[in-house]
């Protein structure tokens, strides 16, 4: 059928100019059915629906089409087939016409199907503490001039919609317990409920309905914070919309443009600012006369109060190296050299790493994302050193050692000694006895005097150590004096006198 453009052209060149049918007809290449019936009819527009689709190879094949595509639309995102699968599918069944064919039934179906349910969803409401929710989002952001992507947490309260986000390299399992912990502690208490997605880091499995299993270490956060967890149905994101929606505010109005800090402790705290400032001048949704802030502060007290920190690690089996190293996370951590040659147990949280054997802890560093990166402390190589102190020079671990100012001029001075090492590493080796306030201020007491030596510096820590308490003697009763003797020297004079 023609366009509205034709149409437009035949009605002027007839009812403007006067032309006649075979003219317009000629000149615009339109039958003269076409023009007549352009000219009957005062319509701008024809439209063309076909009232019946004939399906001279489908037909038969319909049902069992309609069958594979129910079946298709109830799986899972991830595991729906392609209509080119489904097409093949049909066809070694039997099937002899075209994908086109199957092509254009699939799309009716799906239109038609679509009608009755796309876009409808139901409105939801929660009380006062009932319930929150939680997500994750990556973001780029600009830290100290390098373009990094980093994973933001997003925790949400579903009756007031105050917010929290904060950003962290990872998204593993430690980095969920410290953003509910931090989140937690800046509402000052928390849900009865709180709705997640089917993140691997809470749920293990999926089963029928609602049931799942969730991670051990996961229901033990829920359980310290007194939350029953629930967790989406896959696919179906409508279930925690509000945090969905959340997701693309933030990305809007917080990373848009692309922020730039210096660390991700200052990119934390402008991430902090902007969630207070955006609750107290932006209204609540569905209270227009309130601000989201005001509508949190009403909701706090019916929140669960705050019950303290989780202890929030991921566990993990280690073993040690020779030289007195862990790895863990494609980076490698020093632990002290007595745990060498057994087993460790790395506790990795959001921002820290403790490192224990058998309950003790031997090692405990700032959490390092640099990819290769050795992480030491050299007072764990101190031992070592005792034993063999030629590596004081060129040990790695000493290399931009930063030492207490006392300890400092004192290893400058022995340097050029000619056993100066063997000197400066008796010095360290006594702060694991006498502990490093005290070495360093025998160093200061020994510079002082105008002399660096060892000797004299472990000299001055001999003094310092507390004497043994003396020995009390228990006297029995009957070895009390009842006359106590009186010292006079008087009494001395009288064995002189001469009667």
């Amino acid at each position: 059928m023609k366009g509205v453009d034709t149409i437009a052209r035949v009605r002027r060149e007839h009812f403007v100019r006067h032309r006649s049918i075979r003219e317009i007809s000629r000149d615009l290449h339109v039958s003269r059915n076409t023009v007549r019936k352009i000219l009957r009819s005062e319509a701008t527009e024809f439209h063309y629906e076909r009232e019946v689709q004939p399906l001279p190879m489908i037909g038969p094949w319909q049902e069992e089409l309609d069958r594979l595509l129910m079946a298709n639309e109830g799986k899972a995102s991830r595991e729906r087939l392609t209509l080119i699968r489904l097409f093949e599918e049909l066809r070694d069944a039997g099937f002899k016409g075209s994908y086109d064919a199957v092509r254009r039934y699939a799309k009716a179906w799906s239109r038609e199907r679509g009608a009755a349910t796309a876009d409808a969803y139901v409105p939801l409401s929660f009380a006062p503490g009932e319930a929150y929710q939680f997500d994750w989002s990556h973001e780029t952001v600009r830290i100290n001039n390098t373009t990094v992507v980093v994973k933001v947490a997003h925790v949400r309260l579903c009756h007031s919609r105050m917010f929290f986000v904060r950003a962290y390299p990872r998204e593993t399992q430690e980095m969920v317990f410290d953003a509910h912990d931090r989140a937690f502690a800046f509402f000052k208490g928390t849900c009865t409920r709180g709705i997640y997605d089917n993140m691997k880091t809470a749920v293990e499995a999926i089963f029928v309905g609602k049931d799942r299993q969730y991670n051990r270490r996961f229901l033990q956060m829920c359980s310290h914070y007194l939350v029953e967890p629930t967790a989406c149905t896959p696919a179906s994101g409508w279930e925690k919309g509000q945090v969905e929606n959340q997701v693309g505010l933030v990305r809007e109005r917080f990373f848009t443009p692309t922020l730039r800090v210096k660390s991700m402790d200052e990119l934390n705290g402008l991430l902090l600012d902007k969630c207070i400032a955006y609750a107290k001048t932006h209204k609540h949704p569905e209270m227009i006369d309130q601000t989201v802030w005001q509508m949190f502060e009403a909701e706090r007290p019916h929140l669960v109060p705050s019950r303290g920190s989780f202890n929030g690690f991921h566990a993990s089996m280690a073993s040690v190296s020779k030289t007195c190293l862990v790895r863990f996370d494609n980076v490698r951590y020093s632990v002290a050299s007595r745990a060498v040659g057994r087993p460790v147990e790395v506790q990795a949280y959001a921002g820290r790493i403790i490192i224990r054997q058998d309950g003790a802890v031997v090692a405990e560093h700032a959490r390092s994302f640099t990819r290769g990166e050795t992480v030491y402390d050299p007072w764990h190589y101190v031992p070592v050193l005792t034993r063999k102190p030629g590596a004081w020079r060129n040990g790695a671990p000493f290399k931009d050692w930063v030492l207490p100012s006392g300890l400092e001029r004192v290893r400058r001075k022995l340097r050029g000694s000619d056993d100066g090492d063997r000197q400066m590493v008796s010095i360290l080796a006594a702060v694991l006895t006498d502990g490093l306030a005290t070495v360093e201020a025998a160093c200061i007491e020994a510079l002082d005097q105008s002399t660096h030596s060892a000797d004299v510096i472990l000299n001055i820590l001999s003094r310092k150590r507390d004497t043994p308490p003396p020995v009390t003697i228990m006297t029995p009763e009957a070895l009390h004096l009842r006359h106590v003797p009186v010292a006079d020297c008087a009494r001395y004079d009288s064995l002189r006198r001469i009667d």
